[in-house]
């Protein structure tokens, strides 16, 4: 059996890279559903729905585990799939999110105790990462930004034009504003790493700059060392296949900017 991952977009290659590099002895199937991408601005239902559509399809596929590689979707659905639709699909099966992880990471960083949270619109709206944070770190103070021009600037490839500059700019002075004593800021949304280098450039030389795709993996290799149940299912050739609902050229030369690597790739219809 192999491991899922699935985003509604690039952004979960950056997760993905980082699972090849720490556990590459593992079979992986990525589903981008990039017909359907942004998530961000969609609705609960609909996040939902497109969601455990993909989910299924990776079930579909012989996965046993499947990691939601967007912070849209762990924000919109996983607790309903987690809790209503996992046990009526296959209880043996385990569906995971970014966001805890994430959250559970941020308490050992920041000094100040105040963190800045930069995501699409639909997971600051969702607020589930302050709620998240509170659960663990109530004495942490968050406060979040949309950043609804970053994740177009990437899958379009303009992320490294002066176009890019002003909007990083520009959101990451709004947070600012708005809690001069930040000194964390928390990349929510997987597409963000390929800024990493403009972020750093415009925000404050002191502040701590999380990225998903280490905590992510390293959490997926604790998660598999806990629970032999699963792990001991899983095959491992170090395999790698990629699906997309969308043209496989355009997923193809996409993918090539996230993974620095050429991949083949599969179209899938529903």
């Amino acid at each position: 059996m192999r491991i899922g991952v699935f985003d509604s977009g690039y952004g979960g290659l950056t997760i993905l890279e980082q699972f090849r590099a720490l556990l590459p002895q593992y079979d992986y199937v990525y589903l981008g559903d990039n017909a359907r991408t942004p998530y961000g601005t969609r609705s609960f239902e609909v996040v939902y729905q497109y969601t455990l559509q993909c989910v299924k399809k990776l079930f579909e596929m012989d996965c046993a585990l499947v990691i939601l590689a967007c912070n849209t979707a762990s924000a919109k659905a996983l607790r309903t799939i987690q809790q209503k639709d996992l046990p009526l699909l296959d209880p043996n099966r385990r569906v995971l999110g970014v966001i805890r992880p994430t959250v559970e990471a941020i308490g050992h960083l920041t000094k100040t105790r105040h963190v800045g949270l930069l995501g699409t619109e639909g997971t600051i709206q969702s607020g589930s990462y302050p709620m998240e944070i509170q659960k663990i770190y109530p004495d942490i103070a968050v406060t979040g930004q949309a950043c609804p021009m970053w994740v177009p600037l990437i899958e379009n490839n303009e992320y490294q034009s002066e176009g890019a500059d002003y909007f990083i700019k520009k959101y990451i002075d709004q947070l600012l504003q708005n809690d001069p004593q930040i000194d964390t800021l928390v990349l929510a949304c997987t597409h963000y790493p390929l800024l990493l280098d403009k972020i750093k450039m415009h925000a404050p030389k002191h502040m701590h700059i999380v990225s998903q795709g280490p905590i992510i993996a390293q959490s997926l290799a604790d998660y598999l060392q806990r629970h032999a149940e699963i792990e001991t299912k899983l095959d491992k050739n170090g395999q790698c296949i990629f699906y997309t609902t969308e043209s496989v050229e355009k997923f193809k030369q996409s993918a090539s900017t996230f993974l620095h690597e050429s991949i083949q790739a599969h179209h899938l219809s529903w």
